[in-house]
């Protein structure tokens, strides 16, 4: 039995500090990582690049992010785990900087690709928020770092965007530069020292093996429009990737020390909690792409609304506040109601929120609507799957079993995203360059049927009860 700081009281001003500086960490690199996407039409017109090139700066922020955050939770779970964290803050903060200077396209694009090592702190604030605080408030700062993943790119648009438009778009970038030097500072002063853990030996082989097919299934899902779905490029790099993917999961079956332990990961609390985060990842992400592009789209169109970067970007601050708004709701229901029944309510929110969105979408304050919704239900949702893998993996896994968790929301992301280009595509006209109304609600549908999945997923699949596996482990 492991007895940390989860059974000692919780009082005192340093763990106070620990637990406002994890979220600030959580927050601020969450809004880092979103940088790219209210940015992208001003990229390609600074660097003069078609728009298919300048979504580049969003896509190999998340590519990044899904490759070095696997091996970042399994450095999380042993003595490297406080300098793993202070290194993926620091990269981002180089990312920014470099990203901010004017020089080319390319390295605008290596900036970026730092910058998505701040993807992977949040499985190691999770990690740390376990192992250093009381169980009850272990499970808050839990909760509430698994929501600034959504809360901070509601919060990043606006932001951003604001930013751009009355600065300029290098200005942007010298503010995540400013704030993710600000989270290293911080985290260097209260981040606790893990000399003491075990050590395990890193799976090279496993992390190269995770790394490659996931870099070339995320590569498939962001290029798909640009290179066509029926490809010969494309489907050999599908081919490649599911082979890289399945050589992975025999390796780490057989390896003594894998990157993430599967056998733990097939326990149903974590299956569902993949599953459903994978999921709402696409329904939230096609909704956000959806909102944002449908918000900017010419008036002449007469569907769209013309508005600029800065007002698309408030149209997604209902998303951020009613997350954290929900995230504190899940408390109290979780007094009351199962861990499933809470997830099932969570999921039906938020296929709330895309089905008014797909029969309303006329007026700009219905997108501000349909966006606050949405952050009621990930908000929930997002606070409780965390706490799902926590309770039903050992402490020791804590880093690697929420990278995971973690890959598979960049996963979902992005399939939201390339599924929100790909029916709008598919609704406009040859030798036109915008879609027709009914392709939002379209894609609408798409976003339907992905939340009412999860609902699904969270029914059936979902323990009846909370999960003790790791009750007595933790």
């Amino acid at each position: 039995m492991i007895t940390t700081a989860l059974d000692a009281p919780d009082v005192g001003t340093e763990r106070d500090a620990l637990v406002r500086s994890l979220v600030f960490m959580g927050m601020a690199l969450a809004v880092i990582s979103s940088l790219g996407a209210p940015l992208v039409p001003q990229i390609a017109g600074a660097y003069h690049v078609p728009l298919s090139q300048a979504q580049w700066s969003l896509t190999i922020t998340l590519l990044a992010g899904t490759v070095a955050t696997p091996v970042l939770g399994r450095l999380g779970d042993g003595p490297h785990r406080r300098t793993a964290t202070l290194v993926a803050v620091a990269a981002s903060a180089v990312g920014c900087a470099l990203a901010a200077l004017p020089l080319d396209f390319g390295l605008l694009l290596a900036g970026r690709a730092l910058q998505g090592a701040g993807i992977g702190v949040i499985p190691l604030a999770i990690t740390t928020a376990r192992d250093s605080l009381s169980r009850e408030r272990g499970q808050r700062t839990v909760a509430m770092l698994s929501i600034t993943t959504a809360a901070g790119v509601g919060l990043g648009y606006p932001l951003t965007g604001l930013i751009a438009q009355g600065v300029g778009l290098r200005a942007a970038f010298w503010f995540g530069t400013v704030i993710s030097a600000v989270s290293f500072v911080i985290g260097l002063r209260v981040l606790p020292r893990t000399g003491h853990l075990p050590r395990r030996p890193l799976d090279v082989p496993g992390a190269c093996l995770l790394s490659s097919g996931l870099a070339g299934l995320m590569l498939v899902l962001s290029e798909g429009g640009t290179w066509g779905w029926a490809s010969t490029e494309l489907l050999g790099l599908l081919a490649l990737s599911v082979v890289l993917l399945a050589a992975w999961t025999v390796h780490e079956l057989r390896c003594a020390h894998p990157l993430i332990d599967l056998r733990v990961a097939r326990h149903r609390s974590v299956v569902v909690a993949n599953l459903v985060i994978a999921v709402m990842g696409v329904a939230m992400y096609l909704l956000m792409s959806l909102v944002t592009r449908l918000a900017q789209t010419p008036v002449h169109t007469g569907y769209g609304f013309g508005a600029s970067v800065a007002v698309t970007g408030l149209a997604l601050l209902p998303f951020s506040v009613t997350s954290v708004v929900a995230s504190r709701a899940q408390r109290r229901l979780s007094r009351h109601l199962s861990p499933r029944a809470v997830l099932a309510l969570s999921c039906l929110v938020c296929l709330g929120a895309l089905v008014f969105f797909t029969l309303a979408h006329s007026a700009l304050w219905q997108l501000f609507v349909a966006m606050g919704m949405a952050g009621l239900g990930i908000g929930c949702a997002f606070a409780v799957i965390p706490q799902l893998i926590v309770l039903a993996v050992p402490a020791t896994e804590t880093g690697s079993a929420m990278s995971f968790n973690q890959v598979l929301r960049c996963v979902g992301y992005t399939i939201g995203s390339a599924l929100s280009a790909t029916v709008l595509q598919s609704h406009t006209a040859a030798g036109q360059l915008l879609p027709t109304a009914g392709g939002y609600s379209a894609a609408g549908l798409v976003g339907v049927l992905s939340a009412a999945a999860a609902v699904l997923l969270a029914l059936v699949l979902s323990p009846r009860h909370r999960p003790a596996a790791a009750a007595e482990t933790v």
